[in-house]
């Protein structure tokens, strides 16, 4: 199904490179078994590092990379891309987590500066539509960047709104659940009947969780995950969009987004936690301070009046996330109940 999408091949030339854990669908099934379907070699790190992946390109002349969005944040900024000839690599494929449309052009351009015309693409599945289900063919990663393409054949997609009382398919443009059905969805979750009660539909829809937009040619935009949306005063927040606006601030090298609840304003409040590009800035507290300070007023000048980071904004070492590159937001809410019980972090309502 998937070869009958993705960009032809050569055998002879193309070689995948991989870092993605064999345990998490993303590895087990685009590393050890697409590749061999196409029957190309693949190169095998045990984790990743930014010289160890630029050096394994130059020396195995890798041409297709499997990637997640966190690696495309240290290709932005880590000095090893110009200590290697990456010449010979023509695309980076993302999955696991959206990708934003800057974060795309900050890299392509950095692989250029060193002579590498590098392909950046994405596509989207679950675990339980195993996995691919949507792929953005290259000769549309330019004109439509940040989308993850068209449904895969053989698949049906709807995009659902069941927020009023009658359930409805949403138009173009509109945002909505993704629903998606056909031969490679799941039937259920095993010894799970609740749970599989609760994500397929009597008709065999599976219900994603993801929050998508479909425009009139047919291209998905995976905007949140259902769960996730944070929930301002009757407004919805989606975190990724401001992680990815998070993204674009020069002195930002990583960062997540929460709601925290706020019980004086009965609503969530959007929190950032961010990662500085040079930690060394804020090694004080008063300096932290006037950091965090300065991204929430960053922010503000650049989103409507409800997408606010109103519940601040923490300056940390590393954002958690998942060996496919997720954050880890139970982590983060769990760190910011701490954070509220302390009186750690004071909001700007």
């Amino acid at each position: 199904m998937l070869q009958s999408i993705f960009p032809a091949t050569d055998p002879k030339k193309d070689v995948f490179f991989g870092v993605l854990p064999f345990y998490h669908i993303y590895g087990a099934v685009k590393l050890l078994l697409f590749p061999f379907s196409l029957g190309l070699p693949v190169v095998l790190t045990p984790r990743f590092a930014p010289t160890a992946f630029c050096a394994a390109v130059e020396r195995y002349k890798v041409t297709i990379a499997l990637i997640v969005p966190p690696l495309l944040v240290v290709f932005a900024r880590d000095p090893a891309i110009k200590q290697h000839d990456l010449r010979s690599l023509t695309m980076l494929f993302s999955g696991a987590a959206p990708l934003g449309a800057k974060l795309v052009k900050t890299v392509r351009e950095r692989f250029l500066t060193v002579g590498a015309d590098v392909c950046i693409t994405q596509g989207y599945g679950l675990t339980e539509t195993s996995p691919t289900t949507h792929l953005l063919h290259p000769k549309y990663s330019e004109s439509h960047v940040g989308s993850v393409g068209h449904l895969c054949p053989n698949l049906e997609a709807r995009l659902v709104d069941e927020e009023g009382e009658v359930l409805r398919d949403v138009n173009p443009g509109e945002s909505g659940e993704l629903w998606v059905r056909g031969p490679t969805i799941m039937k259920g979750y095993l010894n799970n009947p609740s749970a599989t009660k609760a994500s397929v539909t009597p008709e065999g829809w599976f219900k994603t969780g993801d929050i998508a937009v479909r425009d009139k040619d047919g291209f998905y935009t995976i905007v949140d995950r259902r769960k996730e949306l944070i929930k301002y005063k009757g407004f919805q927040v989606p975190p990724a969009e401001l992680e990815s606006l998070l993204l674009q601030h020069p002195d930002v090298a990583d960062a997540a987004v929460i709601g925290v609840e706020s019980k004086e304003e009965a609503t969530e409040l959007p929190r950032a936690y961010v990662v500085h590009a040079n930690p060394s800035v804020v090694s004080t507290p008063s300096a932290c301070m006037a950091f965090e300070a300065s991204v929430q007023a960053w922010v503000a000048e650049r989103v409507a009046r409800h997408k606010k980071l109103r519940g601040g904004v923490v300056v940390i070492p590393l954002v958690p996330k998942s060996a496919a590159g997720k954050i880890l937001r139970r982590e983060l809410r769990e760190r910011a109940k701490k954070e509220e019980a302390t009186g750690q972090v004071k909001a700007k309502l």
